[in-house]
């Protein structure tokens, strides 16, 4: 697989962490946003990530510079004429990833494989749009990329096993475990986590226990390695939103009706560890910011004004 093929297309977290994954691989990649400037900025947010793990001694001054030597930020997306894999992050919306996917088919060499980072929507449906809907695949990476092993790799109605066995050799590039998954709304990893994340929500909301109970129950009760509210922060409270709203549009089943706590948190920008508060409290690093006396959140992170 040529190292300078691969193209990122969005900016934001998931792009970023993919990129990094790909940079840290040994390859190069090309990171394209709306704007040079959206895609410098999404390179800064590479370059404080990887500053975080050197001071946790995961990584020297030497790795960092490597990693960002190989990653190429740009607003050309004419460039993915050249790209053998063009890999779609941008937000969870049907229309936009359609409208990308429309001009990626007029851009893109016919063998090249285009993925979608999506986590609820459907590959056949964005694929339909094109004159290749073979050549279209699913690869749903989590965040952080660079730490969670698991790529749900999503076959469409009209994926061929070329496809597939070229998704599966990305995958293993990026030292990757790989689930197969045949289309459905959520694959798995979305349809089984909504509805956990969503009753966690209820629970705190309804005030049967505060946030830190919940998760603290969750990780001791069932050996969670973090709890799910907390990882719902992690995820981006207006990410977790925007999935249960396309669960909800696609299945028309109440149980991933987003929580009225979880809408409002998201009207007030209470986004999770990206705004530095959302069911909890964080630096900005990214670390949870803890009342030194008792160890706990100072307010539990729900009161929402």
């Amino acid at each position: 697989m040529a190292s300078a093929d691969i193209m990122i297309i969005g900016a934001g977290v998931m792009g970023q962490g993919l990129a990094e994954a790909i940079a840290t691989s040994g390859n190069e990649v090309m990171l394209i946003d709306k704007t040079t400037k959206l895609a410098e900025r999404g390179l800064r947010g590479i370059a404080e990530s990887i500053d975080r793990e050197i001071h946790k001694w995961g990584l020297t001054q030497t790795d960092k510079r490597a990693i960002l030597a190989r990653i190429f930020p740009s607003s050309d997306i004419s460039q993915a004429e050249d790209a053998g894999i063009v890999i779609e992050c941008i937000p969870e919306n049907l229309a936009m990833k359609r409208s990308l996917f429309d001009n990626l088919d007029d851009i893109c060499m016919p063998d090249a494989l285009l993925i979608t980072n999506s986590g609820t929507l459907s590959i056949s449906e964005i694929a339909a749009v094109t004159k290749r809907p073979s050549k279209i695949i699913g690869m749903h990476f989590l965040n952080p990329v660079t730490k969670i092993p698991l790529v749900e790799i999503v076959k469409g109605l009209k994926t061929d096993d070329e496809s597939f066995q070229k998704a599966v050799e990305f995958a293993e590039l990026l030292d990757k475990k790989w689930i197969t998954v045949n289309e459905y709304p959520g694959y798995v990893t979305t349809r089984i986590i909504v509805p956990l994340l969503n009753e966690a929500m209820h629970v705190v909301m309804e005030g049967v226990a505060t946030t830190e109970d919940v998760d603290k129950a969750m990780k001791l009760g069932f050996g969670f390695n973090i709890g799910p509210l907390a990882l719902a922060d992690m995820m981006g409270l207006d990410v977790v939103m925007l999935w249960m709203e396309n669960l909800l549009a696609e299945l028309s089943e109440h149980k991933y009706n987003p929580c009225p706590l979880l809408r409002k948190m998201v009207r007030a920008g209470r986004l999770g560890v990206k705004t530095g508060r959302g069911f909890f409290r964080y630096d900005d690093e990214g670390n949870r910011i803890m009342d030194e006396e008792t160890q706990k959140q100072p307010d539990d992170g729900v009161n929402v004004q």
